[in-house]
């Protein structure tokens, strides 16, 4: 029980709900959101209208902008968000280290208002009106204590220039990127995560993500590619590059990526007579998403792997090779969750020794 008070996890992915107003405020790039409450840090949720302002003003002996609301337990946030604020609130108290701007339609950002802000964590600008060119490089460069910032939802044109070093999530999901600005990213040592999916990339070169040494999750879906990006983070364990129109997968499309793990390629028009037979033979993968393609065939896939997604495709026909070399009392599938609903076969199909294949299998869907 105290585990569960101590570490909370805050589920902002896409809900369940008819209101798109929350499932806006909800939504944090797509990628859930950690709340150590170990480390003090504040709930996302809104406060606007669950509390009284003026009790706030009354009780609260720190400064708090008019605009804002300043919680007594939790005296390093301050909630500004949905206000229809067009810039930063002045005054920002010098003790903020949580600031909630989302929903708002502030287009700039400014060094000057952040200047007495020193220890700011965590920045979410979320579905707010914020353009490249009204972005303050030294607003962001100032907060060397920044670890968390948010701007999804957004008009930015290019990734940010002069982020702080010691970021670990940046989430620019649906911007209009069409490019990285040159060293954009070479100090940023500690990143873990970045989304940058809904944008407008056609290519990443050789340095683009020069510097982010410790990347864990890249997300590129739903940008312009037609083509894996080859200079991609050796570090990825999750690469996200749904809804894209790549027209095929080389043999060494993802041979640098001796860490991967998680691999989403659903929506991207994929046939398999232009995906190289062995694509997806590396050791490291356990799940694998190519659903709603155009694929004829199961790929081979290593026998390490634990999760093929491979709904709504043309896959006419089940091939034990695709999962197993050869099979035998110590040669099987690890496979735990096969989905083929959706394609040109059925259960009858499947050949005799399968089962002696995939025997650890949990759920098939046919």
């Amino acid at each position: 029980m105290a585990v569960l008070c101590c570490a909370v996890l805050v589920l902002v992915c896409v809900l369940h709900s008819a209101s798109d107003t929350v499932v806006s405020d909800m939504d944090y790039g797509g990628v859930p959101l950690w709340i150590n409450r170990i480390l003090g840090e504040p709930s996302v949720m809104s406060l606007q209208g669950r509390m009284d302002q003026a009790w706030f003003q009354t009780s609260n002996p720190q400064a708090c902008p008019q605009q804002c609301e300043c919680p007594i337990q939790w005296p390093t946030a301050l909630y500004c968000d949905n206000r229809g604020l067009a810039e930063l609130p002045d005054s920002l108290p010098d003790t903020v280290q949580y600031l909630f701007l989302q929903g708002n339609n502030i287009s700039s950002l400014s060094s000057s208002v952040l200047s007495n802000v020193t220890g700011m964590h965590w920045l979410i600008l979320d579905r707010n009106q914020l353009q490249s060119d009204k972005l303050d490089p030294a607003a962001l460069q100032k907060q060397t204590q920044l670890s968390h910032f948010f701007a999804n939802h957004n008009h930015l044109s290019s990734v940010p220039r002069a982020l702080p070093a010691g970021l670990k999530q940046l989430r620019l999901a649906h911007n209009q990127i069409s490019s990285i600005s040159s060293g954009a990213f070479q100090n940023l040592h500690n990143l873990t995560l970045l989304l940058l999916q809904g944008n407008k990339l056609q290519t990443i070169t050789d340095g683009d993500l020069k510097g982010l040494v410790s990347l864990n999750l890249l997300d590129l879906s739903g940008n312009l590619f037609s083509t894996i990006p080859v200079h991609l983070p050796p570090s990825i364990q999750q690469l996200y590059l749904s809804n894209n129109s790549l027209s095929g997968l080389d043999e060494d499309s993802f041979v640098k990526l001796l860490n991967l793990k998680y691999l989403r390629l659903s929506h991207c028009g994929l046939q398999s007579r232009s995906i190289h037979p062995q694509v997806f033979n590396f050791s490291s993968l356990v799940e694998l998403d190519l659903s709603y393609n155009k694929l004829t065939t199961i790929p081979t896939v290593p026998t390490t792997l634990q999760y093929l997604y491979m709904e709504a495709n043309e896959i006419q026909e089940f091939n034990v090779t695709s999962f197993c070399r050869e099979v035998g009392p110590m040669s099987y599938s690890t496979m735990k969750i096969l989905r083929l609903d959706g394609n040109k076969m059925s259960y009858h199909q499947l050949p005799p020794n399968w089962v002696f294949c995939l025997r650890v299998l949990e759920s098939i869907y046919i």
